[in-house]
């Protein structure tokens, strides 16, 4: 397993659509692995492949305590969405340290393929369908700050920028 490197807002690669995962090969068992080994070492919930520059389907995410429950979302797909919707405060391994409000439908029903390539559905509400949208948003190239005013999201922007600038020797 590896530690892949996370996109930074305002990176344009995180505005990829992703592609369908064709086949769960050894390929992508070993990005699923990969990615999990990076997203619990960045403190994360979830972590779409868009954000490790990998522009497939597929999404890990772990909600639990314990961080011992992983989920494995490959080519998700919404079926269902409550029209009841809430306002929750998000944020995002590519924008670090920002945290903001968005709203999200309450509850989804999703069906998608697992780390085994096997389909599966999946009825979330709470936290995990907070998750699972805000990483689906990654897939069509959507970033949780693009829910934001145009102020807030330059305000961020710019922090971005600068704390990138500063990172660099």
């Amino acid at each position: 397993m590896a530690l892949l490197p996370i996109l930074c807002y305002p990176d344009p690669k995180l505005h990829t659509v992703a592609r369908p995962v064709v086949v769960v090969d050894a390929r992508i068992k070993t990005l699923i692995a990969d990615m999990f080994e990076t997203m619990y070492d960045a403190k994360g919930i979830g972590l779409a492949a868009t954000q490790v520059n990998a522009h497939e389907r597929l999404i890990v995410m772990d909600i639990s305590e314990g961080r011992d429950v992983p989920l494995v979302l490959i080519n998700p797909n919404i079926l269902w969405a409550s029209p009841e919707m809430h306002l929750n405060e998000e944020g995002c391994l590519s924008v670090p340290g920002i945290y903001d409000g968005v709203k999200r439908h309450d509850a989804v029903k999703v069906e998608a393929l697992d780390g085994d390539g096997r389909s599966h559905l999946i009825e979330a509400d709470g936290l995990l369908a907070v998750c699972i949208q805000h990483e689906m948003d990654h897939l069509i190239g959507k970033v949780f700050v693009e829910y934001l005013s145009p102020l807030k999201r330059n305000r961020i922007k710019t922090k971005m920028i600068k704390a990138q600038r500063e990172d660099r020797p």
